[in-house]
């Protein structure tokens, strides 16, 4: 697959999620007794409801979207020379956000595309889709896996590629920046502290530009694993 697909048929992607509320206390009845049991299965009693739901955001039926960003490789016919594009979509209404996305996936039809993420198969990919449902929005093709074999998929995971067939073997990207050399973005921010940046700071701006470095580190570390080191420093774009 990997042969047969053009980097500049990939639209590389990283979401960042926060809980639906708050806070436990500001979550609907309904949502703390759903949220309660969840707790309850995942943590027993070594944590409570309330000390647990910072976790919320990480599970679709619980959590939302707040800022999708996207990076395309373009290269110039006559030089040869490689910039990469960086766009985000973000913002409170999760509904108009993923309808935005669904819009750029759907004007992609007509390509042979391909969505990279890192850990995409277990959680960018997956929780895309289940809150499109939620939000009544129709799924894209790319995000429409409904009776596909798996190599009919068109997904690539770096997570994945690095396993190399190890399913016990769980690798985060800023380990593989680490390794590969490549600079991690945690310097500006930690991913478990998007929600409280967005509810206690309300700062958008400084989750976009983490959520931009994230997907940038995603394309140079799919370069290294598929051992296409780039010869000189990429150049980036963004869109704002």
């Amino acid at each position: 697959m990997l042969r047969e697909t053009s980097l500049t048929d990939i639209l590389f992607l990283d979401i960042e999620t926060i809980p639906a509320y708050p806070n436990y206390a500001s979550a609907p009845e309904p949502v703390q007794e759903l949220w309660q049991r969840k707790s309850s299965r995942l943590f027993g009693n070594e944590r409570s409801p309330d000390e647990s739901y910072e976790r919320a955001g990480i599970y679709a039926e619980f959590g939302k979207v707040l800022c999708i960003s996207m990076a395309r490789v373009h290269r110039n016919r006559e030089d040869g020379n490689v910039r990469i594009s960086v766009r985000s979509i973000a913002g409170e209404d999760e509904s108009r956000l993923l309808s935005q996305f669904s819009r750029v996936l759907q004007k992609e039809n007509a390509r042979p595309l391909r969505l990279c993420a890192h850990n995409g198969k277990e959680f960018d990919f997956p929780f895309l889709s289940r809150r499109m449902l939620i939000n009544g929005i129709t799924l894209p093709r790319l995000l429409d896996n409904a009776g596909k074999k798996p190599w009919e998929i068109p997904h690539f995971d770096t997570l994945e590629m690095w396993k190399f067939g190890d399913y016990k073997h769980y690798t985060s990207l800023e380990v593989l920046a680490h390794v590969f050399g490549i600079p991690s973005p945690k310097h500006l921010l930690d991913g478990s502290k998007v929600a409280s940046t967005w509810y206690q700071e309300n700062n958008l701006s400084l989750i976009r530009d983490y959520c931009e470095a994230d997907v940038l580190t995603l394309v140079n570390v799919f370069l290294r694993l598929c051992q296409q080191q780039p010869e000189q420093e990429l150049q980036v774009e963004y869109s704002r």
